[in-house]
């Protein structure tokens, strides 16, 4: 009986020496061949186990996206120029200025042209600052839902991601202790912000008003922030101030190397936390507001949204969009509607979804004050 014993012992540690095998194999130590002669890695293994898997950019989806907002008839030459990425087509008619054939996203995690952001902007310590601090929170996230129902209705092909915009760096008319014009919210106002838009499955954007400081001096100070896959960031020229104006008594201009400064500080930050490209709002509501746009240079990285920012009449509003948007392209488009400025000019109303969307090219970044 021993020798079977012995044998029941050798084919028990056998087994279980299998077993073992089995274990090191499926944590990935070193390699071995599974079915014939496909190899895993340990590389491997931890790629497949630790990352999740990122679709990547569906580009016929993209670029037909960016025709829809140019407004670009399907039966146009350059329509179909457009699709075979080319800027040239058999035609004497001469090519739009919408689309333009810029970065595309590193990855399907781009919310533009894919969606529709509305965000409703202001600080939580000012009622004349914007919507955020006029009302308490719950008024605010109402409000909101409504909003982004009417948009979604306007255009039911893009789904709308609700935003809150919080003016994180504010202008001041004061110097300060450093003569910078200049004030920085507590953090605990960006995490209220946080915490309204994961109550709505929404992103924050943060906003930044230089004053007599600059964009080199701000915006690494929100890197913890802007390491979070939901932050997205906005800069307002109007208030970035030179040769040591106070902000309020002119009009403030970002030069494109300001701009681009921001745009690779993103990229550089995207790239080493692996975060889905972000989206860089600028404000523009005059000419000399936002100097040498062609030099202006998205990266996969980053979506650039140029966004009118003007206020008044519906007529008022198409006539800067037209003049300041539309003619100097960079990337995406932005709108902004004022509750309370829209209303001082005749006729005082506010203009509809639709009619915004009727712009070339239509908005994908829509902010209300």
């Amino acid at each position: 009986m021993k020798p079977k014993s012995s044998l029941r012992l050798i084919s028990r540690t056998y087994l279980y020496l299998l077993a073992l095998a089995a274990l090191v194999l499926a944590a990935g130590l070193g390699y071995t061949k599974l079915a014939g002669n496909f190899s895993v890695s340990y590389e491997q293994v931890q790629a497949t186990t630790t990352q999740p898997f990122i679709p990547p950019l569906d580009l016929a989806e993209y670029n037909v996206r960016l025709l829809a907002l140019a407004h670009v008839a399907t039966s146009s030459p350059w329509y179909a120029a457009f699709l075979q990425g080319t800027t040239t087509a058999s035609t004497t008619q001469p090519r739009p200025v919408w689309p333009l054939m810029r970065a595309n996203p590193r990855d399907s995690r781009a919310l533009l042209p894919f969606n529709r952001i509305v965000a409703y902007y202001g600080n939580f310590y000012s009622k004349q600052m914007g919507v955020l601090g006029e009302y308490d929170e719950a008024t605010v996230l109402a409000k909101l839902a409504s909003t982004t129902e009417e948009w979604e209705a306007a255009d039911p092909n893009t789904p709308v991601v609700p935003a809150i915009e919080y003016i994180d760096v504010t202008a001041q008319g004061s110097a300060g202790k450093d003569a910078k014009y200049r004030l920085r919210m507590p953090d605990s106002q960006i995490d209220k912000a946080l915490a309204m838009a994961k109550k709505i499955n929404g992103v924050v954007v943060l906003d930044i008003q230089v004053g007599l400081s600059t964009l080199q001096d701000e915006v690494p100070l929100l890197e913890t922030y802007l390491a979070m896959p939901n932050v997205h960031l906005a800069i307002d020229p109007e208030f970035a101030m030179r040769n040591g104006t106070p902000p309020g008594r002119v009009i403030g201009s970002l030069d494109a190397t300001d701009i681009n400064y921001t745009i690779n500080y993103l990229s550089d930050l995207i790239k080493l936390h692996d975060l889905p490209p972000k989206i860089l709002v600028v404000h523009r509501f005059t000419e000399d507001m936002v100097t040498n746009y062609k030099k202006i240079a998205p990266t996969p990285e980053v979506q650039v949204v140029m966004q009118m920012d003007g206020w008044g009449s519906p007529q008022r509003k198409y006539g800067t969009y037209n003049a300041v948007i539309n003619p100097e392209p960079v990337q995406f488009t932005g709108f902004k509607l004022f509750y309370k400025n829209d209303l001082k000019e005749d006729p005082p109303r506010l203009l509809t979804p639709q009619e915004v969307l009727d712009l070339t090219p239509s908005p994908s970044f829509i902010q209300y004050q």
